[in-house]
């Protein structure tokens, strides 16, 4: 089974390794390549404005991992075209469909960035310019392939003029319309010419050298060569679909529903879920992914051991369908705790309304298990996944439960993210953040951001204040929006802005959402008036940050529109990631 992924950076170790594999695929098939100009493909991917191209690699990978082929793609966004810099195969695996299946992602990609068409180079097939006969066969082939899509050399030039007299096998320039039936004037053919010569070859080739191949194209529009292998001469449309690499990797504890509280008033249902569902099945955004199981050890990086302990046993001591509530709280002596387990339970909860039973433990285990996931998937190269869990988790502390969250999730998945480089966490849910606060308050690897209703009269109320800012280490990382009862999108916003600015100036390489949806209009738990369409909007701006984003789910209860709000917040989220 094979993969095909876009390589956007080497901040993580799977991109780090893709990118030596393709290295190495560049020194053993294109073995008269300078080193310096194989070296320089990482900096290529980060530095856009040195090489005056957005780099675009894409690595075709077996389940292993193992790159199997690669290609590298130039894109021009002012002039509006692309250049295919690089296409190949391992060595290996040439002759096995792979460059079919590359060229198709690379045209697929050109075509949403909007491009007039790919240029690529491609030795000649005409024996005056390749005497040698086994070459020109060679060259022959390539052309063939090409051939089918569309793509042909442009006639009527000197583009295949020798940069130095009487060199032989000079390429052609191949142009792909992308089956758009583009007449190619002119003025903008000369533009992208000089562009290409200019910026791959200005080193090699001289400005006049340059300006007689760009002033030899004088068709209007430039001319083709006519189809030479294939019969039927019509343009190959590029499919209208989302690249596998772009969807969103989708995670859910097939049984959440375990953990279901029948009493009146009690939010958290599973209903949640199944609302969220049936929206995003309409974008066609998503692909499910099995959630994998993970070791305790990383709950336990996050949670206090004592903590963790009391709730496993507690949970697996109650009986199926019976519940238990906080209600007796250790104000005069914390450090007497009773013996009977469920009257203990005030030791570890912020409030009176969040359960224990036999389930909580397993559905909290599984939440957990979700996100880490999600941020498995993140370091597999994905630039967004989703761990759509319940129970939500922001609330939970290191040696605390409440607001109906037992083991934060999200602080669990940044922390094990925090391994590979720094993490923000921004939690956009009504209510404040307390849980990622609390852990994550005096470390300076992991900066946490909180857009919420004040504290003095919005959950958890004793947190989420404006000078709360972190301490020793921390200080400085941990950063609170306590705004009023009212709030409309365009408020929201504003804030929205200042903490991605903060962000911005942290420069993390991975994004951990706390998503909360009851923000909204009509949220029983929320005061606030966003709509469908503020949703949509802070996904996009969110996406402009361009990092990894993983996605958690915490709150939100109005179960008629939390599905269309989530729909809008990852079209915003995806359309935003994708856009150049």
């Amino acid at each position: 089974m094979f993969r095909i992924r876009r390589i956007y950076d080497n901040t993580i170790p799977s991109n780090r390794d893709a990118i030596n594999q393709v290295q190495h695929i560049l020194k053993t098939q294109f073995y008269e390549l300078p080193e310096h100009d194989i070296e320089k493909l990482p900096e290529q991917l980060s530095n856009p404005l040195k090489y005056r191209f957005h780099s675009i690699l894409f690595v075709l990978e077996d389940n292993k991992l193992q790159v199997q082929g690669f290609a590298l793609l130039c894109h021009a966004p002012f002039l509006k075209f692309c250049y295919l810099d690089y296409i190949s195969a391992a060595k290996e695996m040439t002759g096995r469909g792979i460059g079919g299946a590359l060229y198709n992602r690379v045209r697929e990609e050109a075509l949403a960035l909007k491009s007039a068409g790919i240029f690529f180079e491609c030795l000649p097939d005409d024996p005056l310019l390749c005497p040698d006969m086994d070459i020109c066969k060679q060259n022959a082939a390539r052309l063939r392939f090409y051939e089918k899509y569309g793509a042909k050399p442009v006639i009527n030039t000197l583009y295949e003029t020798p940069v130095k007299p009487g060199g032989t096998n000079p390429p052609y320039l191949v142009y792909d319309s992308l089956g758009q039936d583009i007449k190619l004037s002119c003025k903008t053919a000369r533009s992208i010419v000089r562009a290409i010569l200019e910026r791959k070859y200005g080193s090699f080739c001289s400005p006049d050298y340059i300006d007689m191949v760009v002033d030899s194209f004088k068709d209007d529009p430039v001319k083709l060569r006519e189809a030479k292998y294939i019969k039927k001469d019509v343009p190959s449309p590029v499919k209208n679909s989302i690249s596998q690499d772009k969807l969103i990797p989708l995670i859910i504890n097939e049984h959440h529903d375990i953990h279901h509280i029948r009493e009146r008033g009690y939010v958290e249902a599973p209903v949640r879920i199944n609302s969220i569902l049936k929206e995003l099945e309409k974008t066609q955004l998503f692909q499910r992914f099995t959630l994998h199981h993970f070791s305790e050890k990383h709950i336990l990086a996050v949670h206090d051991e004592h903590f963790f302990s009391y709730f496993k046993k507690v949970c697996a001591d109650l009986k199926p369908g019976k519940s238990v509530y906080p209600y007796v709280f250790p104000i005069r002596n914390a450090a007497r705790p009773p013996k009977e387990l469920a009257v203990r339970a005030g030791y570890y909860c912020i409030d009176t309304f969040t359960p224990l039973n036999y389930n909580a433990f397993l559905a909290a285990k599984k939440a957990v298990d979700c996100a880490m996931t999600g941020a498995d998937k993140i370091l597999e190269g994905f630039r967004i996944a989703y761990a759509l869990v319940r129970p939500p988790g922001h609330h939970a502390e290191r040696r605390s439960f409440g607001g109906f969250c037992y083991f934060n999730s999200s602080s669990i998945a940044a922390h094990y993210l925090s391994k590979y480089g720094k993490v923000a966490i921004l939690d956009i849910d009504y209510h404040h953040g307390n849980g990622h606060q609390d852990i994550f308050y005096d470390r300076s690897d992991v900066l946490t951001i909180s857009i919420h209703g004040h504290p003095r009269f919005a959950y958890p109320y004793f947190s989420g204040f404006k000078e709360e800012k972190g301490i020793y280490e921390g200080e400085g990382f941990n950063v609170n929006f306590p705004l009023p009862e009212t709030v409309d999108g365009s408020r929201y916003r504003e804030n929205l802005s200042a903490a991605l600015k903060k962000i911005t100036k942290f420069q993390p390489q991975f994004l951990v959402v706390s998503l909360g949806l009851d923000t909204s209009k009509g949220d029983p738990t929320g005061t606030w008036l966003l709509n469908y369409r503020d949703f949509e909007a802070n996904g996009k701006m969110i996406a402009s940050l361009k990092l990894p984003v993983l996605v958690v789910q915490e709150g939100g209860y109005n179960n008629r529109v939390i599905g269309i709000n989530a729909r809008h917040f990852f079209t915003g989220l995806w359309t935003g990631c994708y856009s150049e």
